[in-house]
This record gives C-alpha cells, structure tokens and sequence, in this order.
C-alpha cells in the first residue's frame, strides 16, 4: 500500500508500506541482508518473557509460507499457504492437511488438502470441511473420501474485490451468534499493478443462488457476515483488514496497520432503520499508549526499508483475544497482536471502561515475544485445543510491496526469497501440561452429552467448536442438556453458549431468555438483550427488556439502548428517554437512542431544551443532532415552528441552544427541495438574526441556514443586499464581519454590483475579504470570474491564486478558459499544484480530460524528483528543532498535528513518523504523490444535486460517509444523496512546499519532527 507525505506507512501481515527511494540511498541494505536461519537455529533467536515457553511446531518442508491454520475437532491442522504474494495469481496457493500420528506434539506427515488457489488468505472449519477465502470467492471444500484431499470445491460466496492483497477478505471466524464473520477492506488496487490487482468487486452473493440476498459492490468495503444455510448475507459496520476476534461475550474486535485494536460498537442493523441519523463513527479505538503505539523490537540488523516507520505499529496483524484457559489468570482478557515488519508480538489487557473497553500494554518498554532474526514474520495466531497460543511465521526477507520499491530490488530476484519455508510455534506457560487433553476424547467423536459439556470448558477452542457441531448437525436431542447448562451456576461461559445453541436451533425459549435477562454476571444479561432482540414479537418480552433501564452495567444499559429502538411503545419510550439523559454526555448513548425506529425527534427535542445546559457540550451537540433529522424530515410546519423558536431574541442562556438549533437545519435541509414551499416569513426572521442578534454563533448559523433555503423575493431581501454592500466596503468593521456580509451577497444576485466585488479582490484588502469576494463573485454565472482572474493573475498574491484556480472548475467553459492560458503561458503549469493538475486530469469533459493529461502526465514526476534533488544539501545541514518548530507553525499545522497538539487533525500526526529516515520524510514532503496511504488519498463526492465536494474520507458506514477537507472541516453526507464517489488517486497534501521553505528551514524541520515524540 502507499502512504502519503508525513503519513506512518499503513503496513498488514504482508506488507511494510514502505518503498526504497532511488535517492540517497542503495539498495544494498536488502540485497545484502543476512541469511535465513534453519527452523532449529530460528528458534533460538526467539525472546519470550518470563513464564512462557516456546517451541517449534511444523516448519519446512512440512509447510512454507503460512498466513493462517486451524485444527478441527478430529485434532487436524489445516494450513494455510499464500505463496503467490505479492504478484503471483497463477493458482499457487495450498492448504496442507498435518498430523502428529505418534503423539509427541510435533508434526510428521504432510499432506497437500487443496491447491491451485489464488491468493489464499484464512480458514475455517464447516461442516465436514473447510471455508477458504481466496478473493474474489469463499470456497469451501471437503474430503468425502478421507483420503487428506479435498474432492469437493464449491463457491459459496462471490464478488469480492481481488485488489492490493492487503485488502483482500480473509480470516473467516465462527461468531458467537452463530454467523461467520469475514475481515474485509475496501478495495485498494495499485497503480503499477493495475491490469493484475485492479479489480473493485461486484455484487455480493451466493453464486448457485442468483436471486437470493446480495450486497452491494465489495460490501462497501465493510466486514461481512453470513449464514450459508439459510441462506442470510450482511455487511456489517466496520471494516477490519488482516485479522478480527471476539471476546468471550462476543464483542466484536477489529485492526488495521497502525491501529492494532478497535472495536465495532454499533452494528449496522441500528444504523440502517432511521435514514435520518447520519452516522459514520462506528469504531472505538481501545489502546491507551498511542495510536500507532510505540513498539519495541529487538531485530539485529533489520530490513527496514526507506520508508518504514520505526518504533510504532505499522503491520498490526492476527489479532487474537486469548480465551485457552491456559495461561496464568493475569492473562485473562488480554489480547495478542503480530506486528511482523518488527519481528514482535505484543499483547495487551483489556479493561472495562464505560459501554467498551481500555486496551493497556503488559510489559513496558519491552514485547511478548520478539526475535533477533529479521525474517520472523509473526502474520496470525491461534488459540488451540491445548489452550496453547500458535504463532503462524510467514518467513520472509522481503515483505514490501514492488509497488513501493526500487526496480533494483525488484529485479534482484529476491522477492520471493523464503517462499519455501515458514513455521508455526506453540507457546505455553512454563512447564505447563496441555489443557483439556485429560479428557480422552476428540470433540469429533464426542458424545452428544460430551458437546454439551464442552461448551463450559475454560477454553474457547472446546466452547466454539462444541456449539458449531452442536448447530451444523441440527442436534434437536441435546436441548434438554442445553436447557440444563443454561441455567449452570458454576459456568457463566457454559450459560452463555448455551443459550447461543439453543437460538441456534431454534429452541430458545423467551422464558430462558427472561431468566438470563436477571443473570448475575453482566455479559450473560447483556447477551439475553441481543437474544431478546430476536423474540421482540412476545409482548411480554418488553416488559422484561424495561425493567432494565436502571442496570449497574455500562454496556448492559447500552445493548438495552440499541435493543429497545426497536420498539414503540409509551414506556419504552420512557425508559429510552431516561436512559438517554442519565449517561447524556456519552456519545455512543446518543447515537444509539438517536437510532431507534420510532423515534420522535420534535418531542424528543422538547426535553432535551427542557434540560439544556449550557457548560454540558454534549447537550448542543444533542440538540444539533435531532434538529438535522428534523431538517431532513423536511416536515414544513415542524421546520416553521423550530426556525421560529431558533430566531427568537431571548436571554444569553437561550442563545447556546439556538445556534445548534439553526446548524442542524442547515445540515439536515441541505438534500431537500424547499422551492415548493412559501417559507418567507422564516427566511426574514433568518436575515434579522444574520445582521442584528448579538450571538455571533447564531448569526453564522443563520448564514449557514439560508446558503441551504435561499433568499425570498420582496423588499425585505432588497434592504439586506443593500445593507451587506455597505458593511462590505466598510473598512472600519472587523474583516470577519466584512467577509460574512460579502458571503450573505452570494445569496442573492452578487451580479447586480460585480465591480464592487472586484475592487475587493485585491493586495490592499484583507485575505478574508478577498477570499469571499473570490467565492461571490465565483456564484456569478457564466465566465465572469475566470476572465477576471486571468486578468489579474500577475498581481495575485499565492493564497489568492490558490482559492481562485477552483473556481475555474464550476463548469466547462470556464475550464477551456484555464486551459487555454496554461497552453499559451499566461498561466505556468509550474503555478498549477498537483491536486489541481489531476481534478483537470480527471474531468468528466473527455476533451478537456485530454487536454489536462497532454499537459500535465509528461514531466511531472521528473520535475518533482529535481526538487528533491535540489533540498538533498538539508540532509547535511546542521538542523535546529527550535526553528523548526516556527517553520511547522507557519507551514504544515494548517493540515497536520504533532504529537496531537498545535496545528489542524487533517494529515497524520506528525509525531508518528519520528523513527523514519530523514532522506523519507524530505522525499514526502517535497513529492507527496509519490505514494499515498490508505485513509489519506483524495476524493470527489458528486451528490444528486450536482454539487462536488472534495477530502479525505475519514469515516464512512453503510449509510453515510464523512469528508474532512483541508483545515479539519467535516461534512457528513448520506449515501442517498450521492451521484457517484470517486477516488483521485493522490495525496491529500499538495506539492509546492519549496516554494515557502529554503534548505536550512527544510533541516530544521525535519529536526524539529525527529525530536517531537
């Protein structure tokens, strides 16, 4: 995957994100790199903390290239192997069938279950078989003969994007809930590698049934879940890319590269059933030392590339909430997590905190498990039989991508080094015998009895796979056992996976449910609600869900929460309302009442008002929230009645309502047609409140209301425009004042005096009052504005030129008018930054499309490395972090903090990349499309209105996705209003720096980022 200037590279099991820049550096550093150790020798370079134990399980020639395993309930292992990364789609990939036939714990026969698969990424026991994903398909295949191969191979599922291998679905995980989950991201294809990995997907569905259930393209990039036999299909919230885990109760636990664990907390089924709640944060993220948090390897001699970052999380990968029963008690609900470009494990304790969880380092300053070697590539773990944690080492020398490396390296032969060979370890407490194994049975030849048993065992391998084969073979005669287990007071683990099972064959009781819904242990009530939530066609089960609403437990009164949005009657509402106002400053308590079906905004608004508090934000931001639904409805008495009550003078107090009041309007109304309907009156009332409340809050807002609902005619407009031309040209005023009343023209017919707007645009005038007359006049029709900026383009000063270059882009005419002067020279194409050049490259006109590409696709990569070129002397000058400090304040914080102080949230955290080279951080400062991280590459929304918006998008569910532009700005958009999403395929940083920054500013900013942590 690329990464983007001053972004933390983005790495999974495979990939360090980085690239060898042919610049200062050789390649030397990977060609020359120390030889593989034998699995024997490997073993020895291995560094695990007191306590625990490590030993060598399969490695080659048994297996090679490993990314996931299993065993199943007759004690098999299941390998599986991915030797066509990173380019290789040529059916290379296996899964290996291993035994331990004379019992001494190490692996003796291999045997090939599967070949000629794609890219292979995860595995899964199934039925008789197994569930291999393997984009675009899941495919499950079995051996019906028991000879250690499969004879059947069929697709269940297709349509899954084959881009970036990174990106690809993987590690399918039988949930608590009886559906299989898949990790899944949205499709990222490379741009050197676009022919081989630049599929986006299709339509998600079970092939062999056409007209059954189906997701959108690639699910949106969202995880996915599915039942095979019913057959049921659905995306979930988030998205997650090598790796996913559950908790014991069944939370939903999640990663990507730098962020190594988050966790789903609104599932996609709130999110979908009130279209007016536009909600994109789904995620919590759990860590509390950092995101990325800082690592601590101990490789001699790694192969960290150009552009690794070192130090912190940029591969997290095959995150594992350890439930083995095995390890110490200390290590219960700890979660592990490979980190494989660092050559470590990490592992962290989870704590409750509110309606989720605080995720905290064990060891300080130090890794569960890390080597010496630089070829371990931990890449997955597993929790087995034994209550052992299995390591899956992918062994690799290089892990990169050849999109981000130099074509020396790719050409060395060597990109593929270690493809013969991988291991898998077993790690347990010391001296400790195997869990479970007293038993004397396998769970494939248990006993019904046995099964049932099984679901209490202290480790999850026993409870999983017990309910599974429990369900798989529809076991109708253990439901007396079941309902027995269900009420074991020793087990609350058995309790829980009992009445799982039962849900599972469809002989759960409501009067079970009940029972559980009183369960001294929280987890049990909390998953008795999601159960109940499945029976809500009791009338009877309301009343239970109510009695509720007063539980001690954080995530107890959560799940009731989301659980009861479902229904409506009065004392659900009551307990809703209740529940809401005592845990009001909790955002994720808003968003799951805000979410429920029956929701009644207006009245729901009335209380809220009636307990406002000014000095709480989480009232306003409450208040702002329901009246952008309310704005939505677009109900015109409802909206009448609360622009009123926003417009009316009262007290100060009233003011801090208001404004959030007219802020949600705005952002509710801004996909509706309000042209049929007479709202003159609050229009007026609106333009009063823009030139005379006292509230400068409310006087914005009530801007922001009428840019979405217009001016009215009549004389009350005519006296406001006159008005706002005045306060315009007058100099005494405050510039902001002076840039409001030009923004208010844009209302109306700016065209009428656009000779006054002129006269604004110039060196004299403050930048604020330029700007806006720039955006006013631009509203202008026609190519008024373009012909102005060419004529004044040699006294424009930089920032004016940077806000007057879009404004070309409103239409074609005006676009053939830029075009023009850059081919003539009037414009230099040195003047147009990469962003612009490739919004010109990109245009929807095929012949200025053409046009921009001739122009700008010739020599703008060259130019951009003779830059780089020229800055090389910083690296040799003597750089001062106090300066650069200066140089950061004045250039880069407008778009990016450092270590989450000073500057705007737009870029990444600068802090994060301390570790990285400077010859790294130069290359991207002064060349940021070279390569481009996920999360950080540009977009183009078109909505239904014809409006183009552009940013990064930093959030997004299958409802709504959020654009942050440059500055920290957010916009929250529907899905429904969306005409078409495009990619840019660039940085979201322009280029252009230079031309603000000498060498010795450039040394001392890059001194003043090294220093920074």
């Amino acid at each position: 995957m690329k990464h983007n200037c001053l972004c933390p590279p983005r790495c999974c099991f495979l990939f360090s994100l980085c690239s060898l820049l042919l610049i200062m550096v050789s390649c030397r550093n990977v060609l020359d790199a120390p030889f593989s150790e034998s699995a024997e020798k490997a073993l020895s370079t291995l560094r695990i903390v007191s306590g625990f134990e490590i030993e060598l399980v399969a490695s080659e020639p048994m297996i090679s290239d490993p990314v996931d395993m299993m065993i199943d309930e007759n004690g098999l292992m299941y390998v599986v192997e991915l030797h066509g990364y990173p380019l290789d789609k040529g059916g290379t990939g296996k899964i290996k069938l291993l035994t331990d036939n004379d019992g001494d714990g190490q692996i003796d026969k291999s045997t090939v279950f599967a070949d000629g698969l794609m890219l292979p990424t995860g595995i899964m026991r199934w039925k008789k078989g197994v569930l291999v994903t393997d984009a675009p398909d899941v495919i499950y295949l079995e051996d019906t003969n028991d000879d250690g191969k499969a004879d059947i191979r069929e697709t269940l599922l297709t349509g899954f994007a084959l881009s970036n291998p990174q990106h690809n679905l993987n590690n399918p995980l039988y949930g608590l809930d009886n559906w299989i989950y898949l990790a899944h991201e949205p499709s990222v294809a490379t741009q050197s590698y676009k022919d081989e990995f630049g599929d986006e997907g299709e339509d998600i569905l079970f092939p062999q049934l056409p007209q059954g259930p189906r997701l959108p393209q690639n699910a949106n990039g969202r995880n996915v879940r599915f039942r095979p036999d019913t057959p049921e299909l659905q995306m979930t919230a988030a998205a997650s890319q090598f790796g996913q885990t559950f908790d014991a109760w069944g939370h939903h636990l999640l990663l990507n590269n730098s962020n190594h664990i988050f966790q789903e907390l609104i599932a996609a089924r709130y999110l979908q059933r009130n279209p007016d709640l536009l909600v994109t944060r789904v995620t919590q993220t759990l860590s509390d030392h950092g995101q990325p948090a800082d690592v601590y390897p101990i490789t001699k001699n790694p192969q960290h590339q150009l552009l690794t970052t070192v130090g912190v999380f940029t591969s997290a990968t095959g995150l594992e909430a350890y439930q083995g029963g095995a390890f110490p008690t200390e290590f219960d609900n700890s979660t592990f997590v490979a980190e494989p470009v660092n050559n470590l494990v990490h592992v962290d304790k989870l704590a409750d905190d509110g309606v989720s969880y605080t995720a905290s380092r064990v060891y300080q300053q130090k890794e569960f498990l890390a080597s010496t070697d630089s070829w371990f590539r931990p890449v997955n773990m597993y929790t087995g039989p034994d209550g052992a944690l299995y390591v899956i080492d992918y062994y690799r020398k290089i892990i990169e991508h050849p999109e981000w490396m130099a074509e020396e390296v790719v050409q060395s032969g060597e990109l593929y080094d270690g493809t013969e060979k991988g291991r898998i370890y077993r790690i347990t407490p010391t001296g400790a015998r195997s869990v479970d194994q007293s038993k004397g049975f396998r769970l494939g030849e248990a006993s019904i009895e046995q099964l049932v048993d099984a679901l209490a065992s202290s480790n999850i391998w026993w409870r999983r796979n017990a309910q599974r084969l429990l369900v798989s073979r529809k076991e109708k005669e253990a439901v007396p056992l079941l309902r027995q287990m269900a009420k074991n007071i020793e087990s609350p683990l058995g309790r829980l996976h009992a009445l799982w099972t039962l849900q599972g064959l469809g002989q759960l009781s409501t009067e079970m449910i009940k029972q559980a819904l009183t369960d001294e242990v929280p987890g049990i009530r909390e998953n008795a609600i999601r159960l109940a939530e499945l029976h809500l066609d009791d009338a009877t089960m309301t009343d239970a869900l109510v009695a509720l609403q007063d539980d001690a437990n954080s995530k107890v009164r959560f799940q009731l929460l989301l659980t009861l949005g479902f229904v409506d009657t009065p004392s659900v509402t009551k307990a809703r309302e209740k529940m809401l106002f005592n845990d009001v400053q909790d955002y994720w308590i808003q968003v799951a009442a805000l979410s429920a079906t029956s929701l009644n905004e207006n009245d729901l608004l009335e209380a809220v008002l009636n307990r406002f508090q000014a000095d709480i934000p989480a009232y306003a931001s409450l208040v702002q929230r329901l009246s952008a639904m309310i704005g939505r409805n677009g109900q015109p008495s409802e909206l009448r009645k609360l622009l009123k009550r926003a417009t009316k003078s009262g007290s100060k107090e009233a003011y801090a309502w208001q404004a959030p009041i007219l802020k949600g309007l705005a952002d509710g109304i801004k996909s509706k047609e309000l042209s049929s309907v007479n709202y003159r009156e609050e229009q007026n009332a609106l333009v009063a409140a823009f030139f005379q409340h006292p509230s400068a809050a409310i006087r914005n807002a009530s801007l922001q209301l009428l840019q979405g609902m217009g001016l009215p005619d009549g004389p009350v407009t005519l006296n406001a425009i006159h008005r706002a031309e005045k306060m315009a040209k007058n100099r005494k005023l405050p510039e902001k004042r002076r840039a409001e009343a030009i923004n208010f023209l844009a209302l109306g017919n700016p065209g009428r005096d656009s000779t006054m707007l002129k006269e604004l645009i110039v060196p004299s005038e403050p930048l604020p009052v330029q700007l806006a007359a720039l955006q006013t006049l631009s509203s202008i029709p026609g190519p008024m504005v373009s012909e102005y900026v060419l004529e004044q383009w040699q006294v424009m000063t930089p920032d004016v030129r940077s806000a007057a270059l879009p404004t070309f882009l409103n239409n074609e005419d005006r676009t053939d008018l830029l075009l023009d002067a850059i081919e003539t020279g009037q414009i230099k194409k040195t003047d147009i930054d990469r962003l612009m050049a490739v919004r010109l490259m990109t245009r929807r006109d095929e012949a200025q499309k053409d046009r921009a590409r001739i122009l700008f696709s010739e020599d703008a990569n060259n130019q951009r490395q003779e830059i780089v070129k020229q800055y090389w002397a910083s690296l040799e000058l003597s750089g001062k972090a106090f300066e650069g400090k200066q140089v950061f304040q004045q250039n880069c914080a407008i778009c990016h903090q450092i270590g989450g102080t000073i500057g705007t949230n737009y870029g990444p955290d600068l802090a994060t990349i301390r570790n990285r080279q400077a010859a790294s951080i130069l290359n991207d400062i002064l060349d940021p499309a070279q390569s481009i991280a996920d999360g950080f590459d540009l977009w183009t929304v078109t909505l239904n209105s014809g409006e183009s918006i552009q940013g990064i998008v930093s959030a997004e569910t299958p409802t709504a996705i959020t654009l942050r532009k440059t500055g920290g700005q957010e916009t929250t958009i529907s899905r429904q209003d969306i005409e078409s999403l495009q990619s840019l395929g660039m940085s979201a940083m322009p280029a252009g720096l230079e031309n603000s920054i000498d060498q010795q500013q450039m040394a001392d900013l890059l001194a003043y980022i090294k220093e920074v942590k």
